[in-house]
């Protein structure tokens, strides 16, 4: 049975531009099946909450530009639950506004709040973990966050370090959060074995989340508490037009998390990958013999280890003798470069919009 008073924040304002030239500005990753499943990332991820949450009682957090594209893809939103932000602020007034909003309806609301365009494998270990999150966050004053074992040194995530817990709750107080590190710190965090990596996935309930507002962030608590007449009213767009024309950008990490005493942290292994380049769907795509990653009408010679991806249906695609390379073609773009340069997409995106302007960015 589900519980009414369990809610989903999904934010699914990015932009997500290391996965040009398919993600643009007007139309970014989340609304793509970019693994060729059949569905989109938001769907994925909407579909995976709806399992066990009333879908009344999931939100999403977008830009006003995406609104089309968000009904469009989840019909079954109302307009309450889509929430529009007239320009990017960062997770922590995405949260804000979600969470005064909600409260005004429900204060016995608990949240779990994520990413749009996360994969996870193991739904079922996810689900578990999410209603344990959710139950320790109804019954006392914390805050919570998932980790993901490492399985490696990884240097593109950051990292949580807790401290063991005697009671065997399934989950542990936060002692400390890890910018992304370099290689040799980072195996030393995992030899340590008391790291997880950060999955930016939060639970937390109205109660404790305003509370830590006021704490924390008290010019963001009060720029959203005093337009609580407003929510769900006709009213509520100009509200937030003004609020976020002066609200800051910070994050959910720097603005709470790393503040806050009370943060504990569920360690799991669920399959997750935050789908932040290219190289990360390769890694999670089915592929030939040859480790090719192949998506759309694609004909490989003597190639080895490619993520190849076109969009183009009335268009064949033919390598020979390439490795290691990333090959995406779209209606207008065409990008060919090597895997270990991917993080260099994020360039070629500014270079792009200063030399070429928005339509191809």
């Amino acid at each position: 049975m589900q519980n009414p008073n369990h809610y989903v924040i999904i934010m699914a304002g990015g932009i997500g531009s290391r996965f040009w030239p398919m993600s643009r500005a007007s139309f970014p990753k989340q609304f793509h099946d970019i693994l060729g499943t059949g569905h989109t990332l938001i769907q994925e991820t909407f579909n995976r909450f709806a399992s066990f949450i009333p879908t009344e009682n999931i939100y999403v957090v977008t830009n006003d530009r995406y609104y089309d594209l968000v009904k469009e893809q989840l019909p079954a939103l109302t307009d309450n639950q889509i929430l529009l932000e007239p320009v990017g602020r960062n997770t922590a007034p995405c949260v804000a506004y979600a969470a005064y909003k909600i409260n005004k309806i429900n204060p016995n609301a608990v949240f779990v709040v994520a990413p749009s365009d996360h994969l996870i494998l193991r739904e079922e270990v996810f689900k578990e973990k999410i209603l344990l999150g959710l139950n320790a966050c109804d019954s006392d004053d914390i805050i919570m966050t998932l980790g993901i074992n490492p399985t490696r040194p990884d240097t593109g995530y950051g990292y949580i370090q807790f401290i063991e817990d005697e009671e065997n709750r399934g989950y542990y107080k936060v002692k400390t959060f890890a910018e992304k590190p370099n290689l040799e710190v980072a195996k030393s965090f995992l030899q340590s074995g008391d790291y997880v990596w950060n999955a930016g996935i939060f639970l937390f309930s109205a109660k404790t989340i305003l509370k830590s507002f006021d704490e924390h962030l008290p010019e963001v608590a009060e720029q959203f508490a005093v337009i609580k007449d407003h929510y769900y009213t006709e009213g509520e767009k100009d509200a937030i037009s003004n609020t976020y024309s002066s609200c800051m950008s910070i994050s959910m990490d720097y603005g709470i998390m790393e503040k806050a005493q009370n943060v504990h942290v569920i360690p799991g292994e669920f399959g997750w990958s935050d789908l932040g380049t290219w190289g990360s769907v390769h890694s999670n795509s089915d592929k030939d013999f040859h480790q090719n990653a192949v998506q759309g009408e694609i004909i490989a010679y003597e190639s080895f280890n490619n993520m190849i991806k076109t969009t183009r249906e009335d268009k064949i695609v033919v390598i020979k003798g390439l490795e290691g390379m990333i090959i995406v073609d779209t209606e207008d773009a065409l990008l060919v470069c090597k895997k270990e340069d991917e993080q260099f997409i994020k360039t070629i995106v500014g270079d792009l919009k200063s030399s070429k302007g928005e339509p191809y960015v």
